[in-house]
């Protein structure tokens, strides 16, 4: 097999297929990367079992050996928007979003230059900020706004559409016995659409460069680095750091966005231990915090008293979260391996921020995760991975209130998720 040919392939693949993704679990990042992490329910600083250093701990890659993992995984998030007890009952609907259906590709690759040396490349997805609710819902024209309007009292359908795709080449170094570090460049292209916000320009320094624009898109760079080291031969650590990746802007929605339709990747810190409580059977630990503070757009409160796109204009208020994951392994015979897992991540969305975040309703919590590996041959192997994430609301306010007291009532965003994907590797 000409392993060049066949990785630059998929790739080709993988660019045209994921800027369509949608993943929204640990706010807007996945709950694993691989299908083998995602069947661990994400618990993958300590794990070595596939080509994804890129994407989880790039010192890993030095112990995986030579491989190439490709995968596709359906995501199906399911997402609610109610408002009840407005004035009158003029602003009370609900709607579901009728975006439930995404295909997302991976594809990772590793390879040993020597004993001590691994290289490679993983391409990888984030998103989640996809939502298409039905337009023609309510007269807004007592608020001026249209006869026929959308939820937010906008034009046609609302919604947006945020996918985020990286490419992560890698290298790792084996120093000591025991011990290696690695290092990945993140290279990261995004795309981003807004609809039928229309009542917002009314609050943009840049009324023209809110919604209805088209799509626009952004490229930028940031780097993970990560350790990983076998205190014994049945205990692992890890920790990867992933700094923030720096996005150009958005120019055709500087007026939503804070700065200038700045929105940048946040970054993210991994540690994890793994051990081998009995023969056969792996356990995972893994603790991750998300910095979305670190991103004005995303964790500015939606309540700041500044235009939309300026720099303390409001965004979506998005808190830092923590997120644990542990997953079980075991191997059940030498051909099938067996997967578990349980996620556990803060929602980062207040009740204050709830009118913006129906656009964005990134609120579940808990995950349970089950995946295989069947081995086919000496030499190659089928993985899948199955997650549900578990209905979680978040009700408060209306941003509707501002205009008049209990013109908005209330507000509930809701979500549940399945996904079941697929991968198939090759060693050598």
């Amino acid at each position: 097999m000409n392993h060049r040919k066949f990785v630059k392939g998929a790739m080709i693949v993988a660019l045209l297929s994921i800027p369509s993704a949608a993943l929204a679990t640990n706010g807007y990042f996945s709950h694993g990367y691989g299908m083998k992490g995602k069947g661990m329910a994400g618990a993958t600083a300590t794990m070595a079992q596939d080509a994804f250093a890129g994407a989880n701990n790039p010192a890993s890659g030095v112990w995986a050996g030579g491989r190439l993992d490709l995968g596709v995984d359906w995501f199906s998030p399911r997402r609610k928007v109610t408002r009840s007890g407005s004035g009158g009952g003029a602003l009370d609907f609900s709607a579901d979003s009728d975006s439930t259906n995404f295909f997302v590709p991976e594809i990772g690759y590793n390879a040993m230059h020597s004993a001590d040396v691994a290289y490679g490349i993983t391409v990888y997805g984030n998103g989640g900020m996809n939502t298409d609710f039905p337009g023609g819902q309510l007269n807004c024209s007592p608020f001026g706004g249209p006869p026929v309007a959308n939820g937010l009292c906008g034009l046609d359908r609302l919604g947006v559409d945020l996918s985020q795709l990286i490419v992560a080449p890698h290298a790792s170094w084996r120093f000591a016995s025991g011990h290696s570090v690695g290092i990945a460049p993140l290279f990261a292209y995004q795309r981003f659409e807004m609809n039928g916000a229309h009542l917002f320009t009314q609050l943009s320094q840049s009324p023209g460069d809110v919604t209805n624009r088209g799509y626009d898109s952004s490229t930028g760079w940031g780097v993970r680095v990560g350790y990983l080291g076998k205190l014994s031969p049945g205990v692992t650590i890890g920790a990867a750091y992933a700094s923030k990746v720096r996005m150009g802007e958005f120019d055709k929605y500087k007026g939503l966005f804070a700065e200038n339709g700045a929105f940048d990747i946040p970054a993210h810190l991994t540690l994890g231990v793994s051990f081998e409580p009995a023969k056969d059977v792996l356990v995972a630990v893994d603790w991750e915090r998300i910095e979305y503070t670190g991103v004005a757009s995303v964790s500015n409160p939606s309540t700041n008293q500044a235009p939309l796109g300026s720099s303390n204009g409001p965004g979506f208020g998005w808190s830092d979260i923590d997120v644990w994951k542990i997953g079980v392994q075991w191997k059940a015979s030498p051909a099938l391996t067996l997967r578990a897992g349980y996620n556990r991540s803060e929602n980062p969305i207040q009740p204050r921020d709830v009118t913006f975040n129906i656009l964005a309703p990134g609120v579940v919590k808990d995950h349970l995760t089950l995946g295989f590996t069947l081995a086919l041959d000496k030499d190659s192997e089928l993985t899948m991975a199955y997650m549900h994430a578990f209905s979680n609301a978040v009700e408060g306010a209306s941003f509707f209130n501002a205009f008049a007291p209990g013109m908005g009532g209330n507000e509930k965003i809701e979500m549940y998720q399945n996904s079941l994907g697929i991968a198939w590797a090759k060693r050598w």
